[in-house]
């Protein structure tokens, strides 16, 4: 597989060359149980010759396509673009795994060196004119070549792609892209290591006397946080989620619950050196004049061509949609709370701080509900195993734990993933808690995707990386109810990526499609059938009562205003940096001050990234972090298929499995979900699932 910017990563182990350094893993076969990389002998130092040498093999492959002397096929272009750069795709997805999960100043240092050398590699290749018009003969030729489905699907999107990233562009204007590829590169980085340093660098530490109203879980966890950084006999707080969410939620600290609030939301905003306000000033004037040299018309155009969305109007259509029904139950909700401090004899107003407080509150007032009640019920390991029962139940797949396998990192937990007839499918790791050399979020990768290779099935390996609630005390971790879908989310992607059946490494996956198996398996968590699976007390084996379950459900609408608007504010805040047109030159702080309140935003709500700490639009969802909405549209309707039947139900678990999943990134978007549904997928579901129907 050839390397364009480094995004969907396969690992295939890479054969000695007599010029290999023997004691760099990269350069001989792994020998591991299914061939997974050998994490305990990579170090920090085999990663730049292995990059180095992973771009001199692919420049060798390269050329030998645009040297080969006989007419231009399918096979001796298409699929030896596809075969090369084995090496380079092995070290790429063992190193961005590891910067993003287990990083050190030293992977640091090579990921700022390494990123613009990669942005120059995939110019060599796409900007490659010889290459170029050999996949333009065989595109302008493919009718003659009797090719499948999937290979006129993977021809037109490689041709579309080369086109897209200035194949056609004079000698000059390709010059300038590639300074601003490379200089983007160097950008995204910084900006992430600004963050994880921002977020590193602040502790809250607090005694005894400031803790009131915290319940036992977060206190425990918090005299972890303080053994662990060196405050022994204290109290600590990070903005890491697992502990400023509850903080934020049940202390009686107004004043300390606004100053964690505002160490959270002003990461990469406070004029030091990981101040990011610059340089997403500077990523945004640089997309907007590369989509200006490609032809488009705003760097939104050019990303949303190839997706299920096509043109910004349509985000925005359904963005704008939603935010009109969105914003009046969040004002709702938001006096509805201001009734709460009133009647306790305040007189202030609610302010963005206070919401999960008084959130809360109301939650304990309305259904009797609160967070703290569920998490005894949520055990991770509890969790973990239910969740793959359900996967056993919809699919038939076992997932059996993997000893004396190399491990990402020693808190990881590996599994083998196996058809109902024992056949092997995947390996897939599992990485819950959070630690300083980590990102903050969740998120699924690959170090190997499904393909064939020289007429062999090479099976994939799946990572999930997580930052939920550590154990504390003698206290398991005892998982929110949020904690608990974000898992079922992650675990969605990986099973699309563990079902792939795709023939080549080269795969085109619309991105606003892409979280449409994530999203939908989390509707299984809060399910009554499925709470009895896996909920039960972590000291008396309880299942969870009846009645909590019912709370459970009948909150469902519970805080939709919020979770709505400040979701559509971060979606919208990235459409209008992107949907501006060359020379984009503004001013960071006054551009979103001067949006959020064109748009309505109310003053007790922020958005859920501000701009310095949006990790998802400094890279990879750049006009792109609508897709959470637009694939919710597809997720609810698509549940509705399985609770039309049952939650269990084979015919609709297989279909889905074998016209989505199988196919995810093979065909056109839109076919997948008709060939399944029969039908478009409607917005009423989601309207319903999140209260916004009128009425």
């Amino acid at each position: 597989m050839f390397i364009c910017g480094i995004t969907a990563l396969t690992l295939t182990a890479c054969k000695t060359t007599p010029q290999a350094d023997m004691t760099n893993p990269f350069f001989s076969d792994f020998n591991t149980p299914f061939d997974v990389p050998p994490f305990e002998k990579i170090m920090a130092k085999h990663y730049m010759p292995a990059f180095e040498k992973g771009m001199t093999d692919g420049r060798e492959e390269i050329n030998a396509i645009v040297k080969n002397r006989k007419p231009p096929t399918f096979e001796n272009t298409v699929e030896a673009l596809d075969r090369a750069g084995e090496l380079l795709t092995s070290v790429a997805s063992v190193f961005f795994a590891q910067s993003s999960a287990a990083t050190s100043d030293s992977i640091q240092s090579i990921e700022m060196e390494i990123s613009p050398m990669l942005a120059a590699y995939s110019d060599e290749i796409l900007l490659n004119p010889g290459l170029f018009s050999k996949i333009k003969q065989v595109y302008d030729n493919r009718k003659e070549f009797n090719l499948s489905a999937e290979q006129q699907f993977l021809l037109e999107n490689l041709y579309k792609s080369f086109v897209r990233n200035g194949a056609n562009l004079n000698e000059t204007d390709q010059d300038t892209l590639k300074k601003i590829n490379q200089r983007l590169s160097v950008l995204s980085v910084k900006f992430s290591q600004n963050v994880l340093e921002e977020t590193n660098s602040y502790q809250m530490v607090l005694e005894e006397n400031q803790l009131r109203g915290l319940p036992a879980s977060v206190i425990a966890s918090a005299a972890e946080a303080g053994k662990a950084t060196g405050n022994e006999g204290k109290w600590v707080f990070t903005t890491q989620r697992p502990s400023i969410f509850p903080f934020l939620t049940y202390s009686e600290e107004r004043d300390l619950r606004r100053e964690l609030f505002n160490a959270y939301t002003l990461r990469g905003n406070n004029s030091n050196d990981y101040d990011n306000n610059g340089i997403l000033a500077e990523m945004v004037k640089l997309r907007a004049e590369r989509a200006k040299i490609l032809g488009y018309e705003t760097h939104s155009h050019f990303v949303l061509e190839p997706r299920m969305a096509k043109i910004p109007d349509n985000v925005f259509e359904l963005l704008n949609n939603l935010w009109e029904k969105a914003i009046p139950v969040a004002m709702n909700e938001a006096t509805e709370m201001q009734r709460i401090l009133n009647r306790e004899g305040y007189r202030f107003r609610l302010e963005p701080s206070d919401w999960w407080f008084y959130a809360e509150k109301l939650r304990k007032q309305k259904y009797d509900l609160n967070d703290e009640e569920l998490r005894p019920y949520f055990q991770l390991e509890n969790v973990r195993d239910g969740l793959f029962t359900v996967a056993n139940r919809l699919f038939g797949i076992t997932l059996t734990p993997i000893a004396d396998i190399p491990l990402p990192h020693p808190e990881a937990q590996a599994f083998e993933v196996k058809e109902n007839d024992g056949s092997h499918i995947g390996v897939l790791y599992l990485d819950f808690h959070p630690r300083n050399n980590k990102q903050q979020g969740a998120w699924c990768g690959t170090y190997r995707d499904h393909h064939i290779a020289y007429g062999q099935k090479v099976t994939p390996v799946v990572t999930v990386v997580c930052n939920f609630t550590r154990p504390g005390g003698d206290l398991p971790a005892l998982l929110s109810l949020e904690e608990v879908s974000t898992l079922y989310h992650e675990f969605g992607h990986a099973i699309d990526a563990l079902f792939n059946r795709s023939t080549y490494s080269q795969t085109y996956i619309a991105w606003d499609f892409v979280e449409l198996p994530s999203q939908l398996m989390e509707h299984w968590a809060t399910e009554p059938e499925v709470l009895n699976l896996y909920a039960r007390h972590f000291k008396t084996g309880e299942v969870i009562p009846a009645t909590l379950v019912e709370k459970i459900i009948k909150s469902g609408y519970f805080n939709q205003g919020f979770e709505t608007v400040e979701y559509l504010a971060a979606s919208l805040l990235d459409m209008a940096y992107h949907t501006l047109g060359s020379p984009a030159v503004i001013d960071i702080q006054s551009f979103e001050k001067d949006y959020l309140k064109k748009i309505g935003l109310i003053p007790e709500i922020v958005s859920r990234y501000r701009s310095t700490y949006f990790l998802h639009i400094a890279g990879g969802y750049d006009s792109g972090y609508y897709s959470y909405i637009w694939a919710a549209v597809l997720d609810n309707d698509a549940f509705d298929a399985f609770k039309e039947k049952g939650i269990f139900d084979q015919a609709t678990a297989t279909s889905y499995r074998k016209n989505i999943l199988e196919k995810n990134g093979t065909m056109d978007a839109m076919q997948m979900y008709l060939n399944f549904r029969g039908r478009e997928p409607g917005i009423e579901p989601l309207l319903k699932k999140r209260g916004l129907l009128p009425g």
